[in-house]
């Protein structure tokens, strides 16, 4: 804004007249803005902007046109170019978006790694392991995130959505806390922005349980639950084309409910079925 430098021009002795002349505005308009320095266009960017960064930091992979179609839900009345301005002016981005002299790498691990690559338990719920998976479709991709319970291989809960969020991650945990009710367990993942989300980090803690997260470009650090991923995409994905999100949908569900659960036995589970293995475990534990 350019109405406080002729303020401050004035102060060195330069005429109000000649400086409006010169930076292409009349007097009028800025003795206008001498009576009221913050407009209401001002009042609204500023709401819009602390809406918009809640937003985001709720799902830091929004850009701004997700941001938009939330603030409209909101109830905000701003057009899509205004909100990709704000967005721009205060460094509002995609965590995807491809930002000059800024890399792809992950952020910052918001968790201490507490599993270190020792994928294994002695009890239900001891230790749960998360990540999301994509898939192609004809009508555009499809996203499942899944939370397995290392002691049984159990996929305790699962959320699939076309859009990769944090909401989708937090879907699927709710479903496994709601299954399983689960005592200080923790959760384990790889630092993708969804697992970082201020709207997961809150589950986790609301409910007791301890988050973890292995290091940058190291796979092996949910190596466990990678696998059960190439088994998904080996089985189901790999399988055929798939014309539509609700046919992928439902083979994905079918798969883990009725093949991966109640049929596929693991040499790890003493050649049990996940539903087997902890059917006649939860019977020697409970004696």
């Amino acid at each position: 804004m350019k109405y406080p430098l002729v303020l401050d021009l004035a102060d060195d002795g330069i005429p109000v007249a000649v400086t409006c002349r010169v930076l292409g505005f009349s007097k009028q308009a800025f003795y206008k803005w001498c009576k009221n320095p913050v407009s209401q266009r001002d009042r609204d960017d500023a709401h819009l902007i602390d809406a918009a960064l809640g937003i985001h930091a709720d799902d830091p992979e929004f850009g701004y046109r997700f941001i938009a179609d939330e603030l409209a839900d909101l109830g905000y009345e701003a057009g899509e170019n205004r909100i990709q301005r704000l967005c721009s002016l205060h460094g509002i981005f995609s965590c995807f978006a491809k930002k000059p002299g800024l890399t792809n790498r992950p952020g910052p691990p918001v968790h201490e790694d507490l599993v270190a690559r020792d994928f294994t338990a002695q009890r239900p719920n001891q230790v749960w392991l998360t990540d999301i998976s994509e898939h192609r479709t004809d009508e555009g991709k499809l996203y499942i995130c899944a939370v397995k319970d290392v002691w049984s291989n159990r996929i305790v809960g699962y959320s699939i959505d076309e859009r990769m969020t944090a909401s989708l991650a937090v879907a699927a945990l709710r479903n496994a806390i709601a299954l399983r009710s689960p005592v200080d367990t923790i959760v384990h993942s790889d630092r993708g922005s969804q697992f970082r989300s201020r709207k997961f980090c809150k589950l986790l803690s609301n409910n007791g349980l301890r988050g973890s997260m292995g290091r940058v470009a190291a796979c092996a650090d949910n190596a466990a639950m990678e696998s059960w991923c190439a088994l998904l995409q080996h089985n189901v994905l790999d399988r055929k084309r798939w014309a539509t999100r609700e046919e992928l949908r439902l083979a994905m569900v079918v798969w883990i409910e009725r093949t991966y659960h109640r049929r596929r036995r693991q040499r790890g589970l003493a050649r049990l079925t996940p539903i087997e293995y902890e059917t006649l475990n939860q019977a020697l534990l409970a004696a």
